[in-house]
This record gives C-alpha cells, structure tokens and sequence, in this order.
C-alpha cells in the first residue's frame, strides 16, 4: 500500500467515508521505518543476535545505498560494471517498540534491499532474496516478544562481484515500512483493480482481493469497495455477499461496480480514480483495508497500426532508464526522478522502459501521475550468464516467484501498458530451453494480469533464428533491440505480428523507418539518462556510460535538443555550432551528418561516444576567423539564421529531420536562429561569444526545499564572464559551502571520468558547469555559496521547510 504526500487528501477522505457498519479499531495501520537504523560496512559475527553490542555502528536513514559514497578505484572488485565503486557484505540493524496483540499480524516490507539479502528477527531468520530489485514481506508476529524490544537485522551482500553490468548501489536504497493488520487480511500484491467495458457513459471497474485467513478458525467476510474520483469525491460504492473463508486459507473473492462518466487517463490528462477495498466480518468488524489508485485507460497494439491509447493511434516515443539517480546513487529522492521525467517529457518523451528491471513503487507512482507510458521489465538474464555472478545462478529457483511478486506489486499502475520478460536474453541460442523459460513467465504474468501484453528485447533474432523457430511468435508483441529494419522484415514476413523497438540508438537512421511504418509502434531510446556503470569496454577513470539525453545532472545534452526537434508537438529551436570541417556540406550518411557515426550496435551502446564536434556555445578556442557551421534542430517548417544580426537566410525543414546548417566565417558576436512560422516567431535560440571567466552565478531549479528524503534542489553553478555569458573552457573547482537551514548531499558535473566522490563539497566545473544537490534541515532559510580560486564567488538563498 503506497501512501505518498499526494495521496493524503484521499487517505483522509476514506477515514471519514461511513462504512456500512464497520468499526475502524482494527484497521491496517502502516508505518514508515526511515530512522533508527544502524549500520556496519562489514560482516561481523552475531550481527544477527538481539543481544549485540551495535553502539558503535554508524546512525543511518534509509533508503541508503552505503557505496555511492565511493571511493572509486580503478581496482575495484566488480570494475567498470559497477563504475569502479566499491561493493561487499553490509549489516543494518533497528529496535523495533511493536507490542503484538492478539489477533494481529505483523509484517516488515522493504522495497529494495541490494542484494543477496537475509532478514533476522531477535535473531530469527524469516527470510531471504537473492534478486535485489524485488519487493520483499515478512511476517514477524511468531517471533516478536510480548514487551516490544525487538530488533531487525538485514544483511545485504554485493560481495559477489561483477553481478551486474551497470551500477546497482548497495544496502537498504530502497524504502522499509511496518504493516499491522488483522489475521484476517489482505496479502503483498493482493488487491487487483481493472476498468473494463470502457465508455464515455461508464466504465465497469472489476476488483478482485485475495483473503488470507491467518486465524486459527473459518471466518465470514465481505468486500466493501468505494471508488473516489480524481479530485476525491466519493462516485460509486458496493458490497459483497458473504463468504466463509476456512482457516489457513486464502479465498479470491470478485466485486464489480459501474464508475458513472469516467475521466481516462492519459499522457495528457492522468486522471487517477483511487479504489478503497475494505474486508468486513460478519459483526461489521473491519478486519483490513487498502486504497489503491488506479487509472481508466485503453491500451492495445495493433499488427498494422501500431500502439493505440483512448482510441487515439501514436507512436511510443520512449527512452530506456536506468535505476540510479547519478551522485545520490540508488537510493533516488522523488526529486531527482521528478526532475529527469519532467524534462524528458518536457523534449516530446512520452515512455519509459525499465532498463533491465522493476523500478521503485514511487518511480511508477511518479510515472501515473505524471502521464508517461511505461515498459516495465523483469529481468536481464535467465539461464544463461551475463556476468559471472548476475541472476543466471537464482532463475531456476527464483523466477516463477520473483515474477509473480513483481507482477501483482506493479498491475494496478495505469502507466504499465507493456511487461517485458526480458532484454537481450542469451538463452535464445538455446531454443528449447528458452521457449521453456519464456513459457514459464508467460503462463505467470497472463493468469497474474490478463490485462496487458507481454514483450521481451530480442537479441540478433535473425542469428537465433528467433522468427523462424516459433519463440517470436509466443510474445504478445515482438520486440527487438536495434536493427530497425530486420523488426519491419519480420513483420513483412508475418502481418499478425505486432512490433516495437524495445532498445534504439539515437541517429536519424533508426528514427526514420519508425516513424514513417505504420506498424511500428514506436521506439526506446538507449538511453535517456546517462547512468553509472557499463564503463567496462572504455575502461577507467571512465565511470559511465554517457548515452542519455539528458546528462547526470538532468540537464539536457545536444543529443535531447536533436531528439526534440523530431519528437515534440511544440514548435522547437535549438542552435548549437558544429566545428566539423565536413559538416559544411549536405548531410548525405542518412545519421545524423558526419559527426554522428553508424557505429555498430554493442560498441555504439557499450562505450563513450566518438568525439564529436558540437557545442553548445560560440566560443571556439580558435578565436581567428575560420569556417564554423551554424547547426539548427528544429521542428519548425521555416528557420532564418543570424550572426551579429545579419541575415544568413531561411532554410525549410528536411523531410528527413536532418539539421539546418549554415556554413559561415567564424567572427565572435551573437548567433541566433529564428521560427519563421506564423504565429511561431517569438521560438528563437541564440549563442553568445564568452570573455574571460570573471564570477560564479548560480541558480536553483527550486526557490524552496523540505528536508524529508524525497526533497531535492539542484543548485546550477556557471562560471560566466562580465556579460552573464556560460565559459565553456572554464575548469575552476569549486567549492561549495552551507549556511543555516540546509544540507549538501552531493556535487556533480556529468562528467565520465571525474572521479572525485560525490560527497566532496568540491567539483570541478566541467564546460563552466557543476550542480549542487542540497535539501532543507528543518524549517527555516539557508544560503548556498560557490568559491573558486580567481572568481567571484557567487550566492543564493533558499528556503527550507520541515
């Protein structure tokens, strides 16, 4: 059960709907378990025992991924998989006042423990999870003590290393929550909400709660279930009949009610409903509940149209995403996630892709709310390995239930529109075993929720032979990473089937045959934020892969300003300068001009990018006249290009989304290019010659900030000259500092071989920038102040609330 700040109007709107005789002393109470944790990275014995002595460990909060704060090292055990950060064995300990009352369960749930993990309750084991992305629960009430001194214990251990090939953090980074209930109750994942029979009139919401009767006898029930609209009104109510549920069993009971004139959700209006299912006894008792939101939505993939949404046809436009969230690693305040998803959809993103695994409920949270259709992905490998220590030694044993749990935890979000099996799977050269394997999932994710297709990114089909032996044919949509061609070949060869580019690169080549057939249903850019890790091809001090559209930070690369220009329903203009000699001339290599490379697909994802010669400023290091080419992305249809205010003249868009460019004689000034569409002409970008590097001005995305873990600010440093303008040769470190009602959590700069960690209050600026990310300390203001040695330095002031 989520109960995030935005749900708080309905979660007091639901404590004071009348229920129809019940009584609300027994009812679920969820707790939050953030402090009070103890932490030790290392692997001491007894950690495990109520009577340690953990006095001396160090005081966290969690979510908390301990290896974040580094060091790097270029001998580090799991190496550029892992971003040259550290991993191992990580004990967290925390008393826990609960004292058990009769006729009461006590559950802990974590959402993401990092990995191999194992929980202990006053020294009882009660559970473990290879997998570190799946959501865990167990039941503590046999094991707690009746005075209410209890203590937790988690091990976590990334030890075996490398079992990633991407940087997976460390420890609890994601969130822990106690759940009381009744024995009576409802289970992980148990509440299953569908909007069927969908019309402008109404829809019929179909809910079906599982029941599990802990007791030690039969017990008769009834589902009540009230809906609330999108601004918390109360707009339909039902109850069931009665029914017996025998002891130590779980019983499926089904309620159905009509929701009057629906509001759907879409990518332009997410309009959530909240469903409230309540499990009453035969006395009117209240024995457990739960509030689920939910969205009114159609969603279906069509052989020869494509995807359609609300019986309207478009193309995903989608990008692939990591779980980390750059210096704060993975353990990822809203914020940080708040601010890339709003910038991604910002340059025309409309889905995500869970790149290769089930995100953070908050993160899905965050997707309804904010209108993105999701790919939600389940695993990046199964028999076969990756890497000698990934999830290739647990899927016999683990798969069937790590796919269930992850299924049911995620069906209600109206964002998911399509589960992935999984990416670039190597079983595939096996085909018996992987039909058998893929089989296995189908069978789970289709009886766990019929509702949606199932995908998988299919690796080199045509050497597997993928589309001839029958295993492309068992998904409900095919999916295929790169090669866009090969992905419209096969659906040529069979018009049943639907497609859609599971992983793409970014160039004009792979865009164009999506967006010109109709059966395509679109494409997942790799990737739309660059992530820590996969570092291992280029080598250290290289600590990333740089791909994404948006850089660490969340600021918007030269890439995402291209890519905006293709994909957004807004007229867009950005102007960059492209030093390449050859750019001169036509664009003729159908990818973007001669500084985007057709590379091959495993070195163009796998490795930094060939240097390139785009910038996003007009300061050359040459400052003698020579040729420079003015480079414009833009979806407007007519674009006029300036420099120093003379008319360089207008260019018509390129039917093939090439770039505008303008050859010219460098001479330091203005650049600026102008929409000369109707009604567009106010949409223009300009780039200014800077002077020597004088001050640091900085600038927060944010004029407030609370201080709870999902509150962040960016704080944007530019060293600039006397005119305000970006030096983009500036290199000063900076130094940031603190004053009042705030705290530093991490500096940064996107850059892929910094590999100062981002904990230092120091940073070297990187193109003139360098970010700040701070949160309140309590209520209050707080000043922000960046020196470097020869500058001015500069300040800002923020506000702080609890």
């Amino acid at each position: 059960m989520r109960r995030t700040g935005r749900m708080a109007i309905f979660w007091a709107m639901t404590a004071n709907l009348a229920s129809i005789g019940a009584a609300y002393a027994a009812s679920r109470a969820v707790t939050a378990l953030p402090d009070g944790w103890r932490f030790i990275q290392a692997d001491p014995e007894g950690a495990e025992t109520p009577t340690l002595d953990d006095a001396s460990w160090q005081a966290v909060s969690v979510p908390h991924d301990w290896a974040i704060a580094g060091p790097f090292d270029p001998n580090a055990k799991a190496a550029g998989e892992n971003g040259f950060l550290p991993s191992g064995v990580a004990w967290y300990r925390k008393a826990l006042n609960v004292m058990p009352r009769q006729g009461r369960r006590y559950f802990i749930e974590f959402d993401g423990i990092m990995e191999r993990s194992g929980i202990w309750v006053n020294g009882h084991h009660v559970g473990y999870r290879p997998m570190g992305y799946v959501s865990q629960r167990y039941d503590l009430t046999r094991h707690l003590r009746a005075d209410g001194r209890n203590i937790i214990a988690v091990r976590a251990d990334t030890s075996a290393a490398p079992s990633s090939r991407w940087y997976t953090g460390s420890g609890i980074y994601r969130r822990v929550r106690l759940i009381e209930t009744s024995d009576i109750h409802i289970p992980q994942g148990g509440t299953y909400v569908q909007a069927t029979a969908i019309s402008d009139a109404q829809a019929t919401i179909a809910v079906t709660a599982d029941i599990q009767n802990d007791s030690g006898s039969a017990t008769v029930v009834k589902v009540e279930l009230v809906l609330a609209d999108p601004d918390g009104r109360e707009v339909a109510r039902t109850v069931t009949a009665s029914a017996s549920i025998a002891a130590g069993r779980t019983m499926i009971l089904p309620v159905e009610v009509a929701l009057p004139r629906p509001r759907r959700w879409d990518i332009n209006d997410p309009a959530l409903y909240h469903a409230t299912i309540r499990i009453v006894a035969a006395d009117g008792t209240l024995l457990d509940d739960e509030t689920v939101p939910f969205g009114v939505r159609e969603a279906r993939f069509d052989p020869a149209t494509g995807f359609w949404l609300n019986d309207r046809n478009f193309k995903l436009k989608g990008v692939a995403l990591h779980h980390d969230g750059g210096a704060v690693g993975a353990a990822v305040p809203l914020a940080v996630w708040r601010q890339r998803l709003t910038a991604l959809k910002a340059q025309g993103v409309n889905a995500i892709r869970t790149a290769h695994n089930v995100p953070s409920p908050e993160f899905l949270d965050l997707t309804d709310e904010l209108g993105l259709i999701v790919m939600d992905e389940l695993f990046d490998q199964w028999n076969v390995a990756k890497t000698p220590e990934d999830y290739h030694l647990f899927f016999g044993d683990w798969h069937k239930r790590d796919t269930l749990d992850m299924v049911r935890r995620d069906r209600n979000h109206p964002s998911i529109i399509l589960w992935s099996a999984g990416n670039e799977i190597h079983d595939t050269a096996y085909p018996v075993q992987a039909k058998a394997a893929l089989r296995s999932i189908l069978d789970i994710v289709h009886a766990a929720d019929p509702s949606r297709p199932v995908t998988m990114a299919l690796f080199r089909p045509n050497v597997t032979k993928d589309y001839d032996n029958g295993l492309a044919d068992m998904l409900d949509v095919v999916g295929q990473n790169y090669r866009e061609n090969e992905l419209i070949a096969a659906s040529k060869q069979n018009p049943k089937r639907s497609i859609v580019g599971t992983e793409n690169a970014h160039n004009r080549s792979n865009w164009i045959p999506v967006r010109d057939y109709a059966p395509f249903s679109g494409m997942f850019l790799w990737t739309g934020v660059d992530y820590l890790g996969e570092a291992n091809r280029s080598g250290w001090p290289n600590i990333q892969n740089p791909a994404g559209l948006l850089d660490r930070t969340g600021r918007q690369k030269i890439s995402g300003m291209e890519r905006e220009s293709w994909w957004s329903d807004r007229p867009v203009l950005h102007v960059v300068r492209n030093a390449d000699p050859a750019a001169a001339g036509p664009s003729t290599d159908g990818a973007g001009g001669p500084n985007q490379p057709v590379l091959p697909t495993m070195i163009a994802v796998a490795t930094p990018k060939p240097k390139v010669a785009l910038f996003d400023d007009w300061t050359p290091q040459d400052r003698s006249p020579h040729d420079e080419t003015i480079e414009v992305y833009s979806n407007c249809k007519q674009v006029e290009a300036f420099l120093n205010g003379r008319s360089l003249g207008t260019l018509p868009i390129n039917q093939d989304a090439a770039p505008r460019r303008w050859a010219v004689r460098y001479t330091p000034g203005e650049v600026r290019a102008t929409c000369r569409d109707p009604g567009s002409e106010a949409v223009s970008d300009s780039l200014r010659t800077a002077g020597k590097p004088v001050r640091i001005e900085l600038k927060p995305d944010a004029p407030t900030v609370g201080s709870g873990f999902d509150d962040m600010v960016y704080v944007r440093a530019r060293v600039v000259d006397a005119n305000g303008v970006t030096v983009p040769s500036a290199s000063h470190r900076l130094h940031f500092a603190i004053k009042g009602a705030g705290r530093l959590i991490a500096t940064d700069n996107g850059s892929s071989v910094d590999y100062t960690p981002f904990p230092s209050r120091d940073r070297m600026a990187l193109d003139g920038l360098a970010v700040a990310m701070v949160r309140g300390a309590g209520k209050g203001r707080f000043t922000i102040t960046a020196t470097a040695e020869g500058l001015k330095s500069g300040t800002v002031d923020l506000g702080a609330t609890k």
